[in-house]
Parts: structure tokens; C-alpha cells; sequence
């Protein structure tokens, strides 16, 4: 590990400094939407309805399993947490000043197997394979690890994507750079077509005509090809411009966040001042298929899909993620989530506003609150996400009636402090495998555990490889079963899921159909061939399993298993 140096957003301790220059220096967008004032004029709740400093409230349906605290290079004030990415058994954590690896093979006690200090706002890591990347946006003095803050101005400045080796997660190897104009803000993996290459869709903005490299206009991302045969070979291939003439909002200048259904050739942008759908069938060139815009809105931040490619859900980072939205001063529709069902096909598909959500909580105003990033619950039959809302904490909701979302568990930490605003709270928090974690930005690594009979059956799904922004789609249940069914089961099409059933008889799964059993007793033979999904998790089978590549997996079975 190199030896870090101070990060560029420290903050002073001292009560009384000015927060929104402590955001400017940071490099992010967080003071371009600081309120001035407001932690002197906002209006809160009674103090006896909110925690107090670092104290832990919760619906009884979550809890917290565990937490690793920011250690080492990553642990001064301004050494803000960011996103997180996922691959089998690990975890890694992107920070300003670069990224940590956790082994989570036991998540109620994650274990530390590297960190990489390597300085450069803000840190958004991507896996993909044995290849990490890492977004730069930041100017640099240069590419490298040991760089410091440089000015836009200078052609020698450097910001874009790092390219790491994490073939041995314990030394991970720096092997390459690709310089892009405004850097990278977030960026996003869309493997190609041929399975030869994987994309880096990088996400920018903040033009100006004193930067070298990031002059405006800067209505364009820019798409970096990896040769997976040879990633050091890795270069921007195509800068689309997303938003020629005035088809853009006027305060668009890039994309904050793009999300990707590489499976579905959609992806989703948040881009500044407006909402989009794009086709990535060809994926150097993606087509806007649909753009909205909503006037509750003030900076488009990120999005979500459901499973089903019908839905895309916006967040609006009121504020820049520094300000305390969520007081009594603003409206329930500000700083919130937005919900869109996509309408018709092909061509012609179009986002269509259903509905708002935003946590029901107050915080004080020495807490920024806002919506930010959160993925997909794989619950069974339903759309349910968790999200991260920076010192708001942590919401799980369902959106399944997208005009109705309702949170079905939280959990949120008091405030930093009772005497000045510090930039904190969850900035990431996602669903994998069983467990949510959550990268604080101050706090450091938390681990829940959700018991919910909502969302206990997701822990039937799981992926050995978790980019958010690349959103994979998991077997869609047409039909869910819970409880006693008598005699045996035939299923001939669809996905069949059984939640807590028991099930007296044989099964047969027909060629193309599917089989998901969760917490179920099955009392009787399984027989497959050809069968699109069959997952046996925590569950229990009293006869045999005949099934070619199916999933037993936490699960007891009392006849011959044959899966290969």
C-alpha cells in the first residue's frame, strides 16, 4: 500500500467551518447545490423522535450484523466512502482516496484482505473478472497512485478511469489508465455482445472553458472498449453525443449515473437535468428511445430497473447529497425517488411518471439526507429495492403498485454530531446474496440482516458477480405458491416458485420451464431435463433429484442428487 496523503475534502473539526467550501474542495457536485444557511434556518422535528448523536434506530425487521470501521489511509473525515461492488465472496468498498477489499465469507465478520490507497475523487469501483475499474474525477498531477490535485487548466492534468489486476485480491495491480474529458464522475459495465470485451460507460459533467479537457458543450458520455484478451490495450472508442443542440435540458452537461440491463439492451441515465432510456443494442452507439423531465426534480442522480425491464426508478439528489432535505422545510416530493413504468416496445417504448417516494422520517438539520444508490431485492413476484439516503439512512421499499411504493424496513444512525454538519451517512447500500451492505461514508463498512417474509425468499437468488450499474436479471416467477399442495406438480412453462410450501408428490419440470423452491418441503422425486432454472434453497427433499444443472443449495435431501 502507498502512503496516503491528506484528502482533498478534509474538513476542519472546528464548529463553525464553512461545510460548503470543505464540499467545493472535494471535487464532487455537493457544493454546487449546498444550501447556504440552512443548518441555521431549516425546522425539524421534536428532538424526541429523532436519535440522538450515533444512535441506531430501526424497524424490528432489520438489524445490524456487523461493521468495519475506516481504517488505515481511508480513515480521516475527508476520506468520504463511496460505492460498492461484489464478486463470490468479496467485497469491495471505493473511497476518494481508492478502495478496500473485504472477504465477507462470513458477513457478521468481514475480514480485511487489502487496501490499495490510490487518491482521486470519487473512488465508484467495477468488477468485471480479474479487472477493477476505478473512476477518477478529479484533475490530477498525473495517472498515478501517488499523484496530488492538479488544476483542470493544465494539459498535464490527468482524471478518467484506473485499470487494476485483482487476480490476487490481497495485491492488486495497477496496470492502466484511460484519460476522459471531465473525468470519470461514475461509470458503468456493459460487456459486449461477443463476450470478447467488456465497455466502461464513463458518466461525467461540470464543463468549463478554463479546462483543458472538459470544455463545454459536454452533452456526451464517452465508452471505453477492454479487450478482456489483452485489457491493457483498453481506449475510449466513442464519445456520443447524448444531447445535441437543445434536446437537452439546459442544465445538462453529461450524465451523473447511467444503469445498464445489458440482458434487456436498455439502460437507464440520470443525466443532470433529465431522465432517460436509451437502447444499447449497439453498444457504442446508444439511441435515447424516451426523455423526461419533472420539475420537483433538481439533479437527476441514478437509477434502478425492476427485474422485468417495466420500470425504472430516478432519484434527485436535491442538494448535491450536503444539504439536510429531509426537514419538515421540504416538500415529501423533493429529494425523492421517482417511479416510471415503461410503456409500449420496440422503438416506441416510452417512461410514463407513476408515482414518488421519499423516507417518512425527519431528520435535523445538521443531517444531509437525500436519495441515492440502492438496488434490487430478488423477493419473489414482487419489486422491492433497498436504498442508501446518506444520514436518512437506510429504506427498503416496495414498489410493486409503481404508483404506491411502500418502505417496509429502515434503518438510519442520529446524526454526526449535535454542533456542525459533517458530510456522512450510507452512500451505497445494496442487496447481495442474502445480506445488505452499506458503505457509510464516515462509518465505514455495515452488514444487515432483513427478516421479512417479503424478501426472505431473494435469498433463493444469487450472483457470483454484483455491479450494480450493470444490472443482471434473475428468473421471473409467474407463479408463486406457499403452504400444502396435494399431489404431484407438473410444470409445463413459466417459473413456478414455491415460498414455504409443502409438497405432497412427485415434481416434473418441463423442458424451457422452471422450478424455485425456498424454505419448502418437498415430499416426493424432482425430475428436469432441459429445464430453464432449477434452485432447491433451504429446503428440504424427502426422495431423489434428477435435475442437469440445477442449484441445491442450503438444503437437505434424503434420495440420490444428481445435477451434472
Amino acid at each position: 500500500m502507498a502512503a496516503a496523503t491528506p484528502a482533498s475534502g478534509a474538513t476542519d473539526s472546528a464548529e463553525g467551518t464553512d461545510v460548503c467550501e470543505s464540499f467545493r474542495a472535494a471535487g464532487d457536485n455537493f457544493a454546487e447545490y449546498c444550501i447556504a444557511g440552512e443548518a441555521a434556518d431549516g425546522v425539524t422535528a421534536a428532538a424526541d423522535t429523532i436519535p440522538g448523536v450515533d444512535e441506531i434506530a430501526s424497524s424490528d425487521n432489520i438489524r445490524q450484523i456487523a461493521n468495519v470501521p475506516k481504517f488505515g489511509g481511508f480513515a480521516s473525515e475527508g476520506a468520504y466512502n463511496s460505492d460498492l461492488a461484489f464478486q463470490g465472496n468479496y467485497v469491495f468498498a471505493g473511497n476518494y482516496e481508492g478502495f478496500n477489499v473485504f472477504d465477507v465469507s462470513d458477513p457478521t465478520s468481514p475480514e480485511v484482505v487489502s487496501q490499495v490507497v490510490c487518491s482521486g475523487s470519487q473512488g465508484d469501483p467495477s468488477v468485471f473478472g480479474n479487472l477493477l475499474f476505478l473512476a477518477v474525477d478529479a484533475p490530477r498531477s498525473n495517472d498515478s497512485c501517488s499523484s496530488t490535485s492538479a488544476s483542470s487548466a493544465l494539459e498535464s492534468s490527468w482524471e478518467g478511469i484506473r485499470i487494476f489486476d485483482i487476480s490476487d485480491k490481497a495485491n492488486p495491480q495497477y496496470i492502466k489508465s484511460v484519460r476522459t474529458d471531465c473525468g470519470s464522475h461514475t461509470q458503468t459495465l456493459v460487456p459486449s455482445k461477443d463476450g470478447k470485451s467488456v465497455y466502461v460507460y464513463i458518466q461525467s459533467y461540470g464543463p468549463s472553458n478554463g479546462a483543458f479537457y472538459c470544455k463545454p458543450p459536454h452533452d456526451k458520455i464517452s465508452i471505453v472498449k477492454v479487450p478482456l484478451d489483452n485489457p491493457t490495450s483498453a481506449a475510449v472508442v466513442a464519445t456520443p453525443v447524448l444531447f445535441p443542440g437543445t434536446n437537452g435540458a439546459g442544465s445538462t452537461s453529461g450524465c451523473h449515473d447511467i444503469t445498464a440491463y445489458p440482458a434487456l439492451d436498455l439502460a437507464a441515465g440520470a443525466c443532470m437535468g433529465d431522465g432517460v432510456l436509451f437502447d444499447i443494442s449497439d453498444r457504442e452507439n446508444p439511441v435515447i428511445l424516451s426523455q423526461v423531465r419533472d420539475t420537483n426534480f433538481a439533479f437527476w442522480h441514478s437509477a434502478t430497473f425492476n427485474n422485468a425491464g417495466t420500470k425504472v426508478v430516478f432519484t434527485d439528489e436535491l442538494g448535491g447529497g450536503s444539504s439536510a432535505i429531509c426537514t419538515s422545510t421540504y416538500r415529501a416530493n423533493q429529494g425523492a425517488d421517482a417511479i416510471y413504468d415503461i410503456t409500449g416496445s420496440g422503438a416506441d417504448r416510452e417512461l410514463v411518471f407513476k408515482g414518488y417516494f421519499k423516507i417518512p422520517r425527519l431528520n435535523t438539520t445538521l443531517e444531509n439526507c437525500v436519495a441515492h444508490n440502492g438496488s434490487l431485492i430478488p423477493a419473489m413476484g414482487r419489486d422491492i429495492m433497498v436504498q442508501a439516503w446518506y444520514q436518512g439512512g437506510i429504506s427498503v421499499i416496495d414498489f410493486t403498485d409503481s404508483a404506491n411504493p411502500v418502505e417496509i424496513a429502515y434503518w438510519e444512525r442520529g446524526p454526526l454530531s449535535d454542533t456542525r454538519r459533517i458530510l456522512g451517512g450510507a452512500w451505497s447500500t445494496y442487496y447481495h446474496n442474502g445480506y445488505i451492505y452499506s458503505n457509510d461514508i464516515q462509518k465505514g463498512l455495515d452488514v444487515l440482516k432483513l427478516d421479512d417474509p417479503r424478501t426472505n425468499n431473494a435469498r433463493a437468488i444469487s450472483f457470483s458477480e454484483l455491479n450494480v450499474q450493470t444490472q443482471p436479471n434473475y428468473p421471473a416467477c409467474t407463479t408463486v405458491l406457499s403452504g400444502r399442495q396435494i399431489g404431484s406438480m407438473n410444470v409445463t412453462s413459466g417459473v413456478t416458485c414455491l415460498d414455504g410450501a409443502t409438497v405432497n408428490g412427485a415434481i416434473a419440470v418441463a423442458p424451457g420451464a422452471g422450478l424455485i423452491a425456498f424454505n419448502s418441503t418437498l415430499n416426493g422425486s424432482l425430475h428436469a431435463a432441459g429445464a430453464s432454472v432449477v434452485s432447491i434453497v433451504e429446503s428440504q427433499v424427502n426422495g431423489s433429484v434428477d435435475a442437469i444443472g440445477a442449484t441445491v443449495r442450503d438444503s437437505k435431501v434424503t434420495g440420490a442428487v444428481r445435477t451434472s
